[in-house]
């Protein structure tokens, strides 16, 4: 079995992310595996699977005819059995130098906005098997018609070795010049309107009228960061609130926070709430997509509707209220990352689509 994967996205965000998982996870199955990623990807440098060949391919835009014309010569080079689409960055583009090989073609939908005409009825029919990283995506493709024996739910991963709850509490205080007992809530998301920020920011003075030594602080980049520092200028927010941007070690940072707060108003599943719920942190998010098979009513956070400011309020004051609570919900989030999102059970399932769509058979509807 020869796999070619397609992963154009620069950035070593929560897709590129979980492609390097996978493709370091196959080293323990047969077969080799290609990657094509964009000049200059971060992925490149983080895959560790030294048998994964890797070609850079220049990429000028969704709709560049050059990029599939490169993307059919190494198709033609290497004569892969199969190809695993996994990037939005010239997913079609992807499918049609497929199809002009005749590829068989797997692709990877990580978003729960509801599918266009032209993904149903041109895109899709192109792959024999579509991959969901949650049953929230995949009731939404089956919804709006496409064949439920098409689609499986394989959902994302989180490495639960490196995010473990293990705060190294002087570090973290020092790090962020943060006094000792100050209670810290983060919201860790790209900087756009989906990821729902001004949402936390509406919710914020009802919780400061209860725990007015709270510390926000957000994490992540984007081009919404301008607009969102003067929304909490304007409403005298500044000295609860601080932008942080891009980090890379939040595996150091996340067990050392408080809790975390995600009001998105749409979300695939949130590979940042895996990480949350690895590294045992109680978590406040929207009911949406598939939030609520990471975040479980009740059992290691709160759920509430995207939008509601007031909602988010409260949930955050009960938690601040209740520390043994938040202890509790943590044990529990840790819990469900270990039975039902590691990189073995996500590695696991792609595979064993692969085998389903070479040899014939159905994998799972979920792994």
């Amino acid at each position: 079995m020869k796999v070619l994967h397609i992963e154009m996205g620069r950035y070593l965000y929560g897709g590129a992310r979980q492609v390097a998982y996978l493709l370091d996870g196959l080293a323990k199955y047969p077969g080799e595996h290609i990657l094509v990623c964009a000049e200059g990807a971060e992925i490149a440098e983080a895959i560790e699977n030294p048998a994964v060949r890797i070609y850079p391919l220049a990429m000028r835009g969704d709709l560049d005819p050059a990029f599939m014309s490169r993307l059919r010569r190494i198709i033609l080079a290497e004569r892969p059995d199969l190809l695993h689409a996994h990037s939005r960055r010239g997913e079609l583009l992807t499918a049609l130098a497929g199809r002009l090989e005749n590829l068989p073609m797997i692709y990877s939908r990580r978003v729960d906005n509801p599918p266009q005409w032209l993904d149903r009825h041109l895109k899709f029919p192109l792959f024999g098997k579509i991959i969901t990283i949650s049953e929230g995506i995949r009731d939404a493709l089956v919804q709006v018609g496409v064949s439920g024996e098409q689609v499986t739910c394989v959902p994302s991963a989180v490495d639960t070795e490196r995010y473990r709850p293990e705060c190294g509490g002087a570090w973290f205080l020092r790090e962020f010049s943060l006094e000792s007992g100050r209670p810290v809530l983060a919201v860790i998301a790209q900087l756009i309107e989906r990821k729902g920020h001004a949402v936390l920011f509406d919710a914020l003075p009802a919780v400061l009228s209860r725990h007015a030594d709270l510390q926000v602080m957000v994490f992540g980049q984007g081009p919404l960061e301008s607009r969102l520092r003067h929304t909490v200028r304007e409403r005298g927010l500044e000295g609860c609130v601080r932008f942080e941007g891009f980090r890379a070690d939040l595996d150091r940072i996340i067990p050392c926070l408080d809790l975390i707060v995600h009001p998105a108003f749409m979300e695939g599943l949130g590979v940042s709430l895996l990480e949350a719920a690895a590294c045992g942190m109680p978590i406040i998010a929207s009911r949406v997509g598939g939030i609520p098979e990471a975040v479980r009513h009740g059992l290691n956070g709160y759920l509430v509707e995207p939008g509601d400011s007031q909602a988010i309020a409260g949930a955050i004051n009960d938690l601040l209220d209740h520390p043994e609570k938040r202890r509790k919900f943590g044990r529990a989030g840790r819990k469900i990352v270990l039975e039902r999102f590691s990189i073995q059970r996500m590695v696991e399932g792609n595979y064993r689509v692969y085998q389903s769509l070479l040899v014939g058979g159905a994998p799972n509807e979920s792994w």
